[in-house]
């Protein structure tokens, strides 16, 4: 189905409801968080056909763009009996996760993406992380856990669906401007057209996964008249690995780079696997978890800790800068008219890094940090030699804490009266504001124990003693 004057704000969610009658999918939060509008959009990448949960409610309906949408009324007539339900419809019934029903065709889709995508056996923990963004006021979980167990237990049966081929077939290699001059939704094949038009309109908005630009009009109100999604030029996704650096295209989705940034260290792969919910992972990119300044995003202090690197692009001139310094102010970054976030390169941790990040919220799953805390101490032996310290919720951007990485140096593990300076710095370097996530008082006061909490588990306490939640397989020892 092709579009020709959709509006360039026009959600995905809108137009199943209100232009195709699918309403099935259904309306809740309107920010991406409880899953009621969960769809699955069926896509080609990298040569193999993926099927991944999506918040329909925030996401453009231009971003389907080369995709089949598939909502909860597409996924029966498995084997073309035309009145059958999907096993997972089916598992639901028998085990009775479903009350009011207004949360079920959601989390039906967020099984059925599971049900296609799962490696066999499927865990009770793949079922929870795959149904951490939809959330039910009736059931309660332990049925619609049971149905999930009971219908990803066998190999998944094949549906009437698109093929590769046929996907392959709507994934042209034209730029996609659907509107005018004045209003438009543009999605570019290359990089060359990206730049044409980033010069031609530089104060267009620039999308990457729209899981927070999605809130700008759902709930800001916001009408862009002029949108430029990234989401279709070409290798700008693309992630490479050498010998001492992680380089991560500025579009990679948190949920293809996730397996390479959980290779840096355990702890980066457990803040991946808390971004957001699958739904949110699916969509957002790296670079655009960058690219919009939140001083509350979960990559960002992970990576300023690591030495991350930033690349940006104007045209054909390119540019790189420390990631610390992309960040100037509040939602205020380095980035000039025309400018696009192009890839983040992270060098490789040696041998000699030990690397710890911690996550507070509210929450243990989809939910926004109130504060986050990275730390990249070099060690020799029992001794810190060096530290990158970078917090998030701490200020108006993410940010290093200068000062106490200059107290680190020295401090010997197994004397803990050497870590008090280094503590007290970290109180009184930040001043971060009180909202409702958290007051300053008890920002500073997790900050500090976080640093604390490092140093614990550096000096050998094990994980067991510190951690909610234990890293199947992951250790941290120091090297």
């Amino acid at each position: 189905m092709a579009l020709s004057s959709a509006q360039a704000r026009m959600t995905l969610l809108d137009w199943l409801r209100i232009d195709r009658g699918a309403t099935g999918t259904r309306e809740g939060c309107a920010e991406g968080d409880c899953g009621a509008c969960t769809v699955v959009l069926r896509r080609v990448k990298r040569g193999v056909v993926v099927n991944e949960p999506m918040n329909a409610c925030i996401l453009l309906a231009g971003q389907a763009h080369g995709a089949e949408v598939l909502t909860v009324e597409d996924i029966g007539d498995v084997g073309g009996q035309s009145a059958a339900l999907h096993p997972v419809q089916e598992a639901m019934v028998r085990h009775h996760g479903s009350q009011c029903g207004f949360c079920t065709p959601g989390i039906v889709m967020s099984l059925y993406a599971l049900y296609q995508e799962a490696a066999r056996p499927v865990s009770r923990a793949d079922v929870c992380d795959q149904l951490a963004g939809n959330l039910c006021r009736c059931t309660g979980y332990r049925p619609i856990i049971d149905a999930a167990l009971e219908a990803c237990a066998v190999p998944p049966v094949e549906q009437a669906v698109a093929s590769a081929d046929s996907l392959g077939a709507i994934t042209d290699e034209q730029d996609v401007f659907c509107g005018d001059e004045e209003a438009f939704f543009a999605a570019p094949r290359t990089e060359e057209a990206l730049a044409t038009l980033l010069a031609r309109y530089p104060d267009a908005l620039i999308l990457g996964g729209a899981t927070d630009a999605g809130l700008w009009v759902t709930k800001g109100l916001m009408a862009p008249r002029r949108v430029i999604w990234l989401g279709r030029v070409r290798d700008l996704d693309r992630i490479e690995r050498n010998a001492t650096e992680l380089a991560i295209g500025a579009t990679a989705t948190v949920a293809d780079a996730a397996r390479e940034l959980a290779t840096l260290a355990p702890d980066v792969g457990e803040i991946v696997r808390r971004f957001g919910s699958a739904q949110v992972r699916a969509s957002a990119t790296v670079g655009g978890n960058i690219a919009n300044g939140s001083p509350i995003g979960d990559l960002a202090p992970c990576l300023i800790a690591l030495g991350a690197m930033i690349e940006l692009a104007q045209g054909a001139a390119l540019r790189t800068l420390a990631l610390e310094d992309f960040f100037i102010a509040y939602k205020k970054q380095d980035r000039r008219p025309g400018e696009y976030v192009r890839r983040v390169l992270i060098p490789l941790p040696g041998n000699t890094l030990d690397f710890r990040a911690y996550k507070i919220s509210k929450r243990m799953d989809e939910d926004i940090s109130a504060v986050l805390g990275a730390f990249a101490i070099e060690l020799d032996g029992r001794c810190i030699v060096s530290a990158r310290i970078a917090f998030g919720g701490m200020a108006g951007t993410p940010l290093r804490a200068r000062q106490t990485e200059q107290q680190m140096p020295g401090i010997e593990l197994d004397d803990r009266n050497s870590w008090q300076i280094a503590l007290d710095t970290l109180v009184s370097e930040f001043a971060p504001l009180s909202d409702h996530r958290a007051s300053a008082a008890y920002r500073c006061l997790v900050a500090r124990n976080l640093l604390e909490k490092a140093l614990i588990e550096l000096a050998g306490v094990p994980l067991a003693q510190t951690r909610i939640r234990a890293f199947v397989g992951a250790t941290h020892a120091a090297k």
